[in-house]
């Protein structure tokens, strides 16, 4: 069976000596658990596996009855490992987590351990507050096109419109995706919002919360002022409460408020976000077209595309230090700008949307990026950019 190209990455850390833990981060249904057992089987060492994601009914009890079963299965030579999924289910995890770590690092008990969370802003929490110095992040991200292709065998057209999503890939049907619809829908999103957000943080406006993910979700890959929003929304609220909102959408891998470039090191946060969901998915099963409508409107399959590269981007930039921009001046505008350190790249997807010009020649005037890029129409063609290592990008 063919694997995900992170799965080497995965498996040479919990073959080496115990070092760190191995922290797996990812929105749902990505394949973290999937990956972790992958590896576990082919490494030369026992393991143990537990999952927390029943939510509240578990303690810190439980983590250490089961780090103690994990413990017995030591072997001398071998050591063995533990895999604690959802750990950020249980309040607290990360304070028995580090104790229990280094009793083992005192004793030297070979023990090497690996969690999963869904939840990367609780996760982030719980490893900045107890865990400094003793872990590893691995992201795991929404599946790209070439993923996709290799394991599917998906069309282009089918990436677009079905997005990365590998355990919704069997419903997946052209003629009739309505049960695709209702996966993703039910299984994915509403699954994510009410356990990975709404149950596991303070929300005080969780109606506020899902219409705003249903509205960049419509809106995904176009740019709308808070005021804007706010007037969409029709709810009591304030500017500060969409981007904390926002910014939980995006740690749960749905939906991205991407912010103007500026040239400047600090961020201009009071700057109009630019919706990007993280796959394509999340855009058709709320948007009431199937793919031969989709494919017969012009503006929304624009908008497909140009989300289609801003998810690929926002998924290839997990775990690294680039950062991910839009650029708008008047009427001018350039999809979206990579930086990383002192290089800039401009990217600019040629889809169907006429309402904006291009802004690439007034972007070179007034920041002289490394490069810019084309995709799609007299320009690189969509599946190769979408198959294009982003280190490639970055550096030829």
């Amino acid at each position: 069976m063919k694997k995900r190209s992170i799965f080497k990455t995965l498996l040479s850390r919990v073959q080496e000596p115990r070092k760190c833990i191995q922290v797996l981060l990812g929105p749902r249904q990505v394949g973290k658990t999937t990956l972790i057992l992958q590896a576990a089987e082919e490494v030369n060492k026992p393991y143990h596996y537990v999952s927390a994601d029943t939510a509240t009914l578990q303690s810190l009890a439980w983590i250490q009855q089961e780090w103690e079963v994990a413990r017995m299965k030591v072997e001398p030579k071998r050591g063995a490992l533990l895999i604690i999924d959802e750990v950020q289910k249980i309040p607290h995890w990360s304070d028995v987590v580090k104790e229990l770590w280094d009793q083992d690092t005192r004793k030297k008990i070979n023990l090497s351990v690996a969690i999963l969370g869904s939840s990367p802003w609780l996760m982030q929490k719980g490893l900045s507050e107890s865990l400094a110095g003793r872990f590893e992040i691995i992201p795991i991200t929404h599946w790209s096109f070439e993923e996709m292709r290799e394991i599917f065998h998906w069309s282009l057209d089918q990436y677009i419109y079905f997005g990365g999503y590998p355990g919704a890939a069997p419903f997946a049907d052209f003629e009739n995706p309505s049960r695709w619809v209702n996966y993703i829908n039910d299984s994915l999103i509403e699954t994510t919002i009410s356990r990975d957000i709404l149950l596991m943080t303070q929300i005080n406006k969780p109606i506020l919360l899902r219409r705003l993910f249903q509205l960049g979700c419509l809106y995904s890959g176009q740019i709308l002022s808070y005021s804007k929003m706010l007037g969409e929304l029709q709810e009591a609220g304030n500017t500060t409460t969409l981007a904390h909102y926002l910014d939980l959408l995006s740690g749960a891998g749905l939906l991205c408020g991407l912010q103007k470039f500026a040239g400047q090191p600090i961020r201009q946060k009071g700057s109009s976000p630019k919706f990007c969901v993280y796959n394509t998915a999340l855009m058709t099963a709320q948007s009431a077209k199937n793919f031969k409508a989709a494919k017969a409107d012009p503006v929304f399959w624009g908008r497909l595309i140009e989300s289609v590269v801003g998810a690929h981007l926002l998924n290839a930039i997990r775990g690294t230090q680039i950062e991910l921009f839009y650029w708008r001046e008047g009427n001018e505008e350039v999809d979206y700008i990579l930086k990383e350190g002192k290089s800039i790249i401009a990217i600019e997807v040629k889809s169907n949307r006429d309402l904006f010009h291009s802004g690439i020649d007034r972007f070179q005037s007034a920041f002289n990026p490394s490069k810019t890029i084309l995709v799609g129409e007299r320009g690189l063609p969509l599946a190769d950019f979408l198959q294009t290592p982003l280190g490639k990008i970055i550096s030829t």
